[in-house]
């Protein structure tokens, strides 16, 4: 369903995509990332694959095409391929508000304008399916600034693979008030964590199930899922960070005098056997695993004959579902990608003006990435899906991304 091509038949320039090897090399001799991998694909086909660097710097182990890599919130869109799997059955239409699926959101609150204290709050409307999965629900994360994401550390909410039953870790999270009024503006959000319990309620299935059942297995993934395999444990990754302190905060970042700093190490990492299925950043996988999924989405909906969403349903997911671009939204949250220029669908970033986002891209092409450095898109302009592994975090630590994307559309000819 995916093959390979000579890069030169679909419009590459050979030359122009060896500086894409000496820019992941120089990564790796930069001591930037430990190492990573690339794959690209225009019209359906591989062709360019490069890996550079270690999996672990402690083993001397290689960075190779099937290393298994975190990709936290490049989960998000997989989460939102399932939700919109199911309102395609008329199980629910995305204005329902999630206290229809999780009763403890029934009565919901929000911190008043300029509150101090989590206990600063007022009654406000419950967030509905569509808020969840666009981040304006009100819900946050614990590495954004602000009062909820304080508390929300303070009560280590982060849906960690070893936290516990989804439901459980749902219900943490609901007895807190939301940062602000639904619909008010974009915060990036535990909220496709929230529609991973959803889909749990309205399928009768857990949510790794649901997954491998309507996902993964349809689409041949089987090197992804939210605990590492005992047959790929020799090939997961080691994750790095450059920061002094925790790996995830962002709120008081400070470079440390190693830029990689070992913070999980793969022979004792809780994604050996995930307790808690998170939708928003729970799996782990393979480049050649996301390459699938992301030329389903390119594919509109299909991958071979297995048809997860019909063309306009993945054509309306990988839409701008904002009022405006995210900058306009009044964000002050980090995000994966930029804000100006580039709208939100669900579960992932639009490209709405690629000079205001100042970054490479054709309109409507569709993006996301994770905590750990990962970065995937689909441009549908240019037939591209791309897939990019490393295990960096945070992902804020170096412009990779864009200089990635300026890389790819430079080495394009025709």
């Amino acid at each position: 369903m995916i093959g390979t091509a000579d890069p030169r038949d679909r419009g590459f320039d050979s030359k122009r995509l060896e500086v894409i090897r000496d820019w992941m090399q120089s990564l790796v001799t930069d001591r930037k990332h430990a190492g990573n991998g690339l794959l690209i694909a225009r019209g359906g086909d591989v062709v360019f694959d490069h890996v550079a660097g270690l999996r672990s710097v402690e083993n001397a182990t290689t960075f190779d095409r099937d290393t298994v890599a975190r990709i936290y919130s490049m989960t998000k869109p997989v989460t939102t391929v399932a939700l919109m799997m199911l309102a395609e059955k008329g199980l629910f239409h995305l204005d329902a508000p999630v206290s229809e699926f999780v009763p403890e959101f029934a009565d919901c609150r929000a911190l008043i304008k300029g509150a101090t204290s989590i206990d600063q709050t007022e009654p406000c409307a419950t967030p509905t399916l569509h808020q969840l999965a666009t981040h304006t629900s009100g819900l946050s994360y614990p590495f954004n600034p602000g009062v909820l994401a304080a508390e929300m550390d303070e009560q280590d909410v982060l849906f960690k693979p070893n936290q516990g039953a989804l439901a459980d870790e749902v219900r943490r999270l609901a007895a807190l008030p939301l940062a602000f009024n639904p619909g008010a503006r974009w915060e990036y959000s535990v909220g496709i964590d929230v529609l991973g319990r959803v889909i749990e309620a309205v399928s009768g299935k857990p949510l790794d199930v649901f997954f491998q059942d309507e996902i993964f297995g349809p689409l041949g993934m089987t090197e992804t899922g939210f605990s590492v395999q005992p047959s790929q444990s020799d090939r997961f990754a080691a994750l790095y960070t450059p920061l002094a302190g925790n790996a995830m905060g962002l709120n008081d970042a400070e470079m440390g005098a190693e830029t990689l700093r070992l913070v999980d190490r793969p022979d004792e990492s809780p994604f050996l056997n995930a307790s808690t299925f998170s939708g928003g950043g729970g799996l782990v996988g393979t480049m050649d695993d996301y390459l699938r999924f992301a030329e389903m989405l390119r594919r509109g909906g299909a991958l071979g004959d297995a048809r997860l969403l019909s063309p306009r349903t993945t054509n309306f997911m990988m839409s701008n579902h904002l009022r405006g671009d995210i900058a306009s939204m009044g964000p002050e949250s980090f995000a994966e990608q930029p804000m100006e220029g580039m709208g939100f669908g669900l579960g992932g970033a639009v490209v709405l003006d690629a000079g205001r986002a100042r970054v490479p891209g054709s309109v409507g092409d569709f993006s996301w990435g994770g905590m750990a450095s990962t970065f995937f898109w689909v441009d549908p302009v240019e037939d591209l899906s791309v897939v990019f592994f490393t295990q960096l975090s945070p992902s804020s630590s170096y412009p990779t991304r864009p200089q990635l994307k300026a890389l790819v559309h430079g080495a394009l000819t025709n």
